[in-house]
């Protein structure tokens, strides 16, 4: 029968930016670690302490990064692997999983918890009101991992399925035309008064918010700092004056 070892790893997310919206059990996690792993601006995050050792890495490195964390636990260290956002979602518990299956037998018999957090996609909607107040699908438009051809396809058919979408990973200085590639999917089954919502940054100083529609958004303002929610059919829009629009998707859908 296999035990568990002496060390521990523990993966976090911080949320999207501000310290109050960093969960009290991952704030303990890393206050209790002997180590933390993670992206250089995650990890600048958290404040030096004189008994942590920061292993910082670029954000390519993620599997490299969970087999040192998992190497530092089985060694007996108390380990936390940082993300931002919330760690299941396109983010670090993914990639110790993966390093746990097919690593040494006794990672398995590691003490593994994953601590969720606020992902960027919830903390947009809830600027807004309720976009993905029901059904909802969330695609990254990252083709590092997956071939295009993979994204456009679910693009497609989550279009066709009438569902809320959450758009990661959007676009980069040099990665511009997928973002138009995506919405031109999207606007073969969908109108182009669509709402779309697009938020920057958010939670941070540098916040901005617009709600705009799929065939009127400005593809230029979007960047890897947006996360963007493209509304389905039942989501509504809410002028309230000189004050941001609400946005939700109704709780009922017609039958068809």
């Amino acid at each position: 029968m296999s035990t568990h070892l002496k060390g521990n790893l523990t993966v976090v997310g911080l949320g999207p930016g501000p310290d109050e919206w960093v969960t009290p059990a991952a704030l303990d996690a890393v206050t209790k670690a002997q180590d933390l792993l993670g992206y250089i601006p995650y990890l600048n995050r958290i404040p030096n302490r004189e008994e942590q050792t920061k292993h910082a890495s670029d954000n390519r490195e993620e599997i490299t990064r969970a087999n040192d964390a998992l190497a530092l636990a089985a060694s007996g260290r108390r380990v936390v692997v940082v993300s931002g956002g919330d760690p299941g979602v396109f983010a670090m518990a993914t990639a110790v999983c993966e390093a746990i299956d097919h690593g040494p037998g006794v990672w398995r018999d590691i003490d593994i918890r994953i601590e969720p957090g606020v992902t960027a996609m919830l903390a947009a909607a809830a600027r807004v009101g309720a976009p993905l107040g029901h059904d909802f699908a969330v695609i990254s438009l990252s083709d590092i991992l997956k071939p295009w051809a993979v994204i456009e396809k679910r693009l497609r058919l989550t279009s066709e399925a009438d569902l809320a979408i959450a758009l990661y990973n959007p676009a980069s200085r040099t990665r511009k035309e997928q973002i138009q590639r995506a919405f031109d999917v999207m606007k073969e089954s969908r109108g182009h008064n669509t709402p779309v919502v697009l938020a920057k940054s958010v939670g941070r100083k540098e916040e901005t918010l617009s709600v705009t529609t799929l065939g009127e958004t400005n593809i230029a303002q979007i960047d890897m700092r947006t996360l963007v929610i493209v509304g389905s059919s039942a989501t509504r829009v809410i002028a309230r004056g000189d004050q941001l629009p609400l946005v939700y998707t109704e709780r009922f859908v017609k039958e068809t």
